[in-house]
C-alpha cells in the first residue's frame, strides 16, 4: 500500500501567522516552493498561503506585503492527512476539496511534509494522474 509518507516532500515548513506576507514570499523563495502553510502560537495549522494568493488577494488589491499579516490571506479551513493514509484517500481529499497541495501530519499531529501536483506525478499512474487532473481543472 502506498502512503501519504511515500508520495510527500518531507521537511514542510511554516511560519507564524504573525509574519508578514513578505516574509511568507522570502521563505516560500530560499525554500523553492509555491505555498507555505501558516500557523497559530501553538504551532497548530491555520491555513496554507501560494504565491498566487501574494500576488491576487495581496499586491493586486494594493496591500502592502510587508505590514500585511499571512493570516490575513488564509481563507479556507486547512485540510491535511495522516502520514499513514493511502494513496486513494490523499487523491480523494484532494479532488473533493479541489486542492493541489496537502499538508502531511504524523501520529503527534505534527506536519512532516507536503503533497503537491508535482508529487502525485511522480508517484501516479497515468490513468490516476488523469483523473486527478480532471477533477481538480476539469470542473467549473
Amino acid at each position: 500500500m502506498t502512503t501519504a509518507r511515500d508520495i510527500m516532500k518531507p521537511g514542510a515548513q511554516w511560519i507564524s501567522q504573525d509574519e508578514t506576507v513578505a516574509r511568507a514570499a522570502r521563505v516560500m523563495a530560499d525554500l523553492d516552493v509555491g505555498s507555505i502553510v501558516i500557523a497559530d502560537e501553538n504551532e497548530r495549522m491555520v491555513g496554507i498561503i501560494t504565491d498566487r494568493d501574494i500576488v491576487v488577494k495581496c499586491i493586486a488589491r494594493g496591500h502592502s506585503p510587508e505590514t500585511t499579516p499571512a493570516r490575513d490571506l488564509c481563507e479556507a479551513t486547512p485540510r491535511w492527512i495522516a502520514e499513514d493514509a493511502d494513496v486513494d484517500e490523499v487523491l480523494d481529499s484532494m479532488e473533493v476539496h479541489r486542492i493541489k497541495r496537502l499538508p502531511v501530519i504524523d501520529g503527534n499531529k505534527r506536519m512532516v511534509g507536503m503533497i503537491s501536483e508535482s508529487d502525485l506525478a511522480r508517484h501516479l499512474d497515468d490513468e490516476s494522474l488523469g483523473d486527478f487532473v480532471t477533477a481538480i481543472y476539469g470542473r467549473p
